[in-house]
């Protein structure tokens, strides 16, 4: 083979060799599965030593607070945790197992502080088993017992929850809260703080620290965004289905009242109606001698003559009602998230017409229940969209099952592409013609070598002469040799012998 042929076949078997060695990487590499998260750094030799002693392969993540075993190994690697007392539950605290522990000699702050410690686990331990929830942190404040009562202080409890505020239900908040009051003797609802890993405060909320009117929602921001998030997503689903897709889009600022109100109205009726009656009738009648008036005419002589005697008569009617008039009594409690303003981004394509604009903004308007009256706005904008580049359409996702067969059948196609080139190379050299092939003419008198290889007088191309047809003492001389080769080798050597 030329040069040129050997540096093409040693550089194919080079590239095929370094192509089967990357597939049997990546048919054999292992897959890893997170069996420890949050492990604080002074227990990641623990948990390495654990596995290297059970033989078990394993990998370090999130900067050496997760360790994951190769897949398939999960049972195995949480045995050999267990047994090495390697809390697996996402590096929670120790919860009762700490009393286990206690010493002889232990004073009573000792102990005081190794009940607040289990305490504070086994809540952090039921917290973190609530779905949605990957972690969690308990620290309680337990007061001292004190003679009266008005001196003792309310205990209290904050919770750190490694979970996003709007993926957790309101009734969810509400149950964590009630379950570590529970847990602690003397602690209130009101005096348990949730709070997320991104700062943001779930619970209490209201005035005052107490829990608020939304039962331990989201605040404000977030029940808006919430609000603006629905809103969005479905007035973006009516724009697609009557416009198609990258035709329009809309945003929403809403602004809502979150606070709870409670109102009692109390109303009266125009018309009485008679409760009680009541009725007194006074009568007085009396006759008498003519008596001297009062006075001190009296005492005059002759006055009492001139006065004249008579009858009395008294007569008194009184009568007293009690009227009731209607009365009507009204308690509302007004549930929080009124929309108090909103304002739509109504954003649509240049090639729609100014009627489809028209209609459209009538149909998101009225979708959206825009009121001009409560001070809302839609904000009406048409600019070319920019075309998305067209991609083939991609299937299904491929199963975990297939891929490690689809690496075996892109090994066996990689191997097979490699032996038919080089199988074609071969093949491509055998038909290649040999030239001119001097070397092979017959010579019938002897020359200089430098004759022979520059080919003498023989003219180019000239081939080998036809050699004749063999006679019959040839073909009998053979057929001796044939069936005594010994005989003819003796008289051969006895030929030779007599010539020398």
């Amino acid at each position: 083979m030329p040069t040129r042929g050997k540096v093409i076949l040693g550089a194919s078997v080079v590239v095929g060799l370094i192509v089967m060695f990357i597939l049997f990487r990546m048919a054999t590499a292992p897959s890893y599965v997170t069996v420890v998260n949050g492990v604080e750094p002074g227990d990641t030799a623990k948990v390495t030593a654990a596995l290297d002693e059970a033989g078990i392969a394993y990998e370090l993540q999130n900067n050496g607070t997760a360790v994951a075993v190769v897949s398939g190994s999960e049972a195995q690697a949480n045995v050999a945790l267990a047994t090495a007392g390697v809390d697996t539950g996402g590096g929670t605290k120790p919860g009762f197992e700490l009393l286990d522990e206690q010493k002889l000699g232990a004073s009573d702050f000792q102990q005081k502080v190794n009940y607040q410690r289990a305490l504070e686990g086994e809540i952090a331990k039921n917290v973190q088993s609530i779905n949605g929830i990957s972690s969690a942190t308990v620290q309680l404040s337990l007061p001292e017992d004190k003679l009266f009562a008005d001196e003792t202080k309310p205990a209290t409890a904050a919770l750190l929850i490694n979970a996003p505020a709007n993926g957790l239900d309101p009734q969810q908040v509400r149950g964590i809260a009630s379950l570590v009051a529970g847990s602690v003797e003397g602690l209130k609802d009101e005096n348990v703080t949730i709070t997320t890993s991104s700062g943001e405060l779930i619970w209490p909320l209201g005035e005052g620290g107490q829990a608020g009117g939304t039962g331990g929602s989201t605040t404000k921001i977030a029940a808006e965004n919430r609000y603006a998030s629905q809103l969005e997503a479905d007035l973006n689903q009516l724009l697609i289905r009557t416009l198609g897709a990258d035709k329009a889009y809309v945003e929403a600022r809403p602004t809502l009242n979150v606070d709870e109100i409670s109102r009692e109205e109390l109303k009266y009726g125009t018309r009485g109606t008679a409760l009680a009656r009541k009725s007194e009738t006074e009568e007085l009648q009396s006759e008498g001698e003519a008596g001297a008036a009062a006075g001190a005419r009296a005492n005059i002589e002759g006055a009492a003559a001139q006065a004249n005697g008579g009858t009395s008569d008294y007569n008194r009617e009184m009568t007293e009602e009690n009227f009731g008039v209607d009365k009507t009594i009204e308690k509302t409690k007004v549930a929080p998230g009124a929309v108090e303003k909103l304002d739509l981004a109504l954003v649509l394509d240049a090639s729609l017409s100014e009627a489809e604009v028209t209609e459209v903004e009538a149909a998101v308007a009225s979708a959206a229940g825009i009121d001009q009256q409560r001070g809302d706005t839609l904000a009406v904008s048409q600019i070319p969209f920019v075309k998305p580049k067209t991609e083939e359409a991609k299937g299904a996702p491929v199963p975990q099952e297939a891929v490690g067969v689809a690496k075996w059948v892109g090994l066996g196609i990689a191997g097979a592409l490699f032996l038919f080139f080089v199988t074609r190379a071969l093949r491509k050299r055998e038909r290649e013609a040999l030239g001119d092939a001097r070397w092979l003419t017959e010579i019938d008198e002897p020359r200089p070598l430098a004759a022979l290889t520059a080919g003498g007088n023989e003219a180019p191309g000239s081939s080998l002469p036809e050699m004749a047809a063999p006679s019959a003492a040839r073909t009998q001389i053979g057929e001796m040799v044939d069936k005594e080769p010994e005989k003819v080798a003796q008289q051969l050597r006895a030929w030779m012998s007599e010539e020398s």
